[in-house]
């Protein structure tokens, strides 16, 4: 179990009598009664699905005061492919504060230790779907995708638990072809989905020719309503060399920076970015006086994640390059195919 951390006073407006710790998976009901507080628009199905499956691998970190837990933060786990490798990355939900314990930066230390966290175990990015972009704005994310599901609304029949391997194959087999980010396919991410959806009154649709699955499309009661919505992904870098030696290149390059992180200090470093179109990007560590420039977390968010472009970056504050950097930074190939489509 993790020790039991004070919040640094350094952080405006934080109690430091709160503790701030990751729960046992044995505890992670206690949090349920905060959720059913907070999200109240989520049905009693929904919740019980949630802390049946959804808790079972999950992370929940908490923040206590004067004995009880006031804000929570949960990150659940998926294995996403980023340019055709697998990696772990948390999908961070459930941020809640009970009503009257809010305005305190209790959010804003949970977001930092859940960063800070995952940076230790080696994660390249964390995402979110965020109830209001400007609450997760100063915290670096940027918004990097807008979710597209296709909703069932003709012929079809329901998805059989025992062929969720066979539409795992066909998904992985479309989403490796076409995104250079989603989240990994198999028989376990389509049986808990199905889950998800059957908690609600929802369910997997599959198309079939000749016996064969040949596409899948969500059925909910108020279809007309979701397709109308368009909920946001957001995404913020956590190991930026990680992050950076993912990438692939349009042909060779070299130019030297620095980066700088708010948040996570290990990143603050001036490095070397180089490679071919045929290495991908390759670093090194960099020396100040050869630096070329300076970009944020969040500036390099939006570049590497195809959001803004190399002179959109350069409006921003905090980021700085030579008309030579511009031109390398330009021969980044951005992972704006994106396919993260995950609601919990």
């Amino acid at each position: 179990m993790r020790q039991l951390q004070r919040v640094s006073p350094r952080i405006e407006g934080v109690e430091e009598t709160m503790k701030i710790r990751r729960l046992e998976k044995e505890e992670h009901q206690v949090v349920r009664s905060l959720y059913e507080e907070v999200f109240s628009e989520d049905s009693t199905s929904f919740v019980d699905y949630y802390f049946t499956e959804k808790t079972k691998d999950n992370v929940i970190y908490v923040l206590e005061e004067e004995g009880a837990v006031r804000s929570m933060l949960h990150l659940n786990p998926y294995q996403i492919m980023v340019n055709g490798i697998e990696k772990t990355a948390h999908y961070i939900v459930a941020v809640a504060t009970q009503e009257s314990w809010r305005k305190r930066g209790y959010m804003k230390a949970l977001i930092r230790k859940a960063l800070k966290d995952m940076y230790q175990d080696g994660e390249n990015f964390t995402f979110l779907m965020p109830a209001a972009e400007a609450i997760y704005l100063p915290h670096d994310f940027r918004t990097v995708y807008e979710q597209e599901k296709r909703y069932f609304h003709g012929e079809g029949e329901p998805l059989k638990i025992e062929e969720a391997g066979e539409l795992a194959e066909l998904a992985e087999s479309y989403l490796s072809a076409h995104y250079q980010v989603y989240a990994k396919r198999n028989a376990a991410y389509y049986e808990r989905l199905m889950k998800e959806y059957a908690s609600d009154g929802g369910r997997l649709m599959v198309i079939k020719d000749g016996g064969r699955i040949t596409d899948c499309l969500i059925d909910v009661p108020d279809f007309e309503r979701a397709e109308k919505e368009k909920p946001k992904i957001m995404v913020r870098i956590v190991d930026a060399r990680r992050m950076l030696m993912s990438l692939r290149l349009t042909s060779l390059m070299a130019v030297c920076f620095q980066i700088t992180d708010p948040v996570i200090e290990e990143n603050n470093r001036c490095v070397v970015l180089t490679g071919t179109e045929f290495s991908g990007a390759m670093l090194m560590e960099g020396k100040r006086v050869n630096s070329e420039g300076t970009i944020t977390i969040a500036a390099l968010t939006s570049l590497v994640f195809g959001a803004k472009t190399v002179e959109e970056v350069c409006e921003e504050d905090g980021v700085s390059m030579t008309e030579r950097m511009k031109k390398e930074m330009s021969k980044i190939i951005p992972l704006s195919d994106i396919y993260l489509n995950e609601t919990v």
